[in-house]
């Protein structure tokens, strides 16, 4: 049988997607059950336990397929979106499709107030990509509001329409300068090099995979040696993404400056060669 990567396949010894017989071994095999990030922000791991490594987040609205629940807070999942496989905590879960969106978070972070008045204290915050389904609008004297499934209200100037296409991905990520480096992460309390990258291009209507590898193999067309480099190039380092500014400047969320920041290409190159890290090169869009 072909080897599938387990990162995006359901696959264990003892169980594994139903979609998947046929082509992998296991004892038991699940259609799984539709369910909903419900959540601002959903961690999945890599395995069951919240001090198991982070492998990447799902934001509020996202579909997931929850194919086992151990009975003990957490639920092996996979990622509609992304096709990202792990284990997620069952209480950031609801059963069921997410509503169909009507729109999304289109700033770094906001918040969710109880009703459509600033004044109250907010009951929690949605990172940006995050879909939501409004049931109706408001307004008071301070802004005009989406009225959100299950319930609370979003200013409006935070929200776009669902199928909106960002113009430049790269302002996109901008967004994120000075934000922690969380490896895993994908939001603006944290995130890393990959779901940088991966929330950018989802905001400028492509889909991306989550991993550096799978982007360096999926994205784009590799650029020649000495070729002019422009805005929205990506470059490649073996576990390592970022985006040009522009000919010369990179933006990347990265553990030397432990935050998402701003440096010539040059002087990254320079850097990582100097540790040992070879330069794997540049793709366009």
């Amino acid at each position: 049988m072909t080897a599938l990567d387990p990162r995006l396949n359901a696959i264990r010894p003892d169980l594994a997607d139903a979609r998947l017989r046929g082509r992998v071994e296991a004892r038991h095999f699940a259609q799984g059950r539709e369910a909903c990030v419900r959540t601002p922000v959903a961690d999945l791991r890599r395995r069951a336990g919240s001090d198991q490594p982070l492998e990447t987040q799902a934001l509020f609205g996202e579909a997931v397929r929850v194919f086992e629940d151990d009975g003990e807070g957490w639920s092996w999942v996979q990622l509609e979106r992304d096709r990202y496989v792990g284990w997620m905590p069952s209480a950031s879960l609801v059963d069921g499709a997410p509503p169909a969106a009507t729109h999304r978070v289109r700033t770094s972070r906001t918040l969710v107030f109880p009703g459509p008045d600033i004044k109250q204290p907010p009951m929690h915050d949605l990172p940006l990509g995050a879909r939501v389904r409004a049931r109706g609008e408001a307004e008071d004297r301070n802004a005009r509001y989406a009225l959100i499934e299950p319930f609370g209200a979003v200013v409006m100037q935070h929200l776009e329409p669902a199928d909106a296409v960002a113009p430049d991905f790269v302002a996109v990520a901008e967004l994120f300068l000075g934000v922690p480096y969380l490896w895993g992460g994908k939001s603006a309390l944290g995130i890393d090099c990959s779901g940088l990258v991966q929330l950018a291009l989802a905001q400028g209507g492509l889909e991306a995979p989550r991993d550096t590898d799978l982007q360096f193999r999926d994205l784009g067309t590799a650029l020649p040696d000495g070729g002019g480099l422009q805005r929205g190039d990506l470059a490649f380092w073996p576990g390592h993404v970022g985006i040009m500014l522009d000919g010369e400047r990179l933006l990347h969320a990265n553990a030397h400056h432990m935050m998402t920041a701003v440096e010539p290409l040059a002087e990254a190159v320079a850097r990582t060669s100097a540790k040992g890290t070879a330069f794997l090169g540049l793709k366009r869009l």
